[in-house]
């Protein structure tokens, strides 16, 4: 166990710098180290609660990790034909499997991280974010490499697989390649829905439309849903959502809609529609 128990240092601000533009939240680091991996970091802002970056980068934050959670999983959840198995690679926050256990109709869940501080971190200083998933007997958590179990997972053993990773970099570089999309695509259910976050449109453009349009090219379907994530450079974010027969994903099961939208700070069927309505002009004239 990485050792977390050094004093705290004095407040200040803590900076994701990128591109020219620095992107802070007043707060502490309350812990710091270097896995196998990264840098992981867990901090308490004066803002946002206590959040998580990895190599310097923001991923989570107690007081508005919905925002990334909720859009990442509903979409999916509230399309797919059938929802009993579900794959979440990465996520090691616990945020994704929490929002996808809120659906009674998933009656497997595999969450495959490869960092296994951010769990255990996670589960240590960020527990509300986790929720309940980690006791979950539904719950499977494996400690390893998600893009070597989808090469390695049965043909059309899951209704849904979602990709919650970081930016294209380090370990989730290959969370973003032709390779490991069409093994996503195989491991996929007939009425499967596949969902990724697709990074910002303003600050990361072209890994952007890049990501919609292998999506496309792979599955045959695929659209972005776009919303906000204040901690994360520009705030403006995006999720893409691919499927093989049809866009699926567009139109929630009234049922499962109506099951989990009480209790969502931000998704909605109606935030749904418009969220996939506001592709910006320039992006659906590069998409095509």
């Amino acid at each position: 166990m990485a050792d977390s128990s050094k004093p705290a240092p004095t407040p200040g601000w803590i900076d994701e710098v990128f591109d020219g533009v620095r992107y802070g939240l007043a707060g502490r680091v309350i812990a710091e180290a270097d896995s196998p991996f990264q840098r992981v970091t867990i901090i308490e802002s004066e803002r946002y609660g206590k959040g998580l970056l990895l190599d310097g980068c923001w991923m989570t934050a107690e007081r508005q990790e919905r925002h990334y959670h909720e859009a990442i999983v509903h979409p999916a959840l509230c399309g797919a034909a059938n929802i009993e198995r579900v794959l979440v690679i990465g996520g090691g926050d616990g945020g994704t499997a929490r929002e996808c256990l809120r659906h009674s109709g998933v009656t497997h869940l595999d969450m495959v991280e490869i960092d296994g501080l951010v769990v255990e971190w996670s589960q240590q200083h960020l527990p509300a974010i986790g929720g309940g998933c980690w006791s979950d007997p539904r719950f499977h958590l494996t400690v390893g490499d998600g893009i070597a179990w989808a090469a390695e997972a049965v043909t059309a053993s899951y209704d849904v697989v979602i990709v919650d990773g970081s930016d294209p970099a380090g370990p989730a570089e290959g969370l973003f390649n032709r390779a490991f999309f069409e093994n996503c695509r195989r491991i996929l259910r007939p009425g499967g829905v596949f969902a990724t976050q697709s990074e910002s449109p303003e600050a990361f453009r072209q890994v952007h439309l890049d990501t919609v349009t292998l999506l496309r090219e792979v599955f045959g379907h695929a659209d972005p849903l776009y919303g906000w994530v204040p901690m994360y450079p520009s705030g403006w974010w995006s999720w893409t959502f691919a499927s093989v027969d049809g866009p699926r994903y567009l139109k929630p099961d009234p049922d499962r809609a109506d099951a989990v939208a009480g209790g969502c700070e931000i998704w909605s069927p109606r935030w749904q529609r418009g969220a996939f309505d506001a592709i910006p002009a320039a992006i659906e004239r590069a998409l095509g």
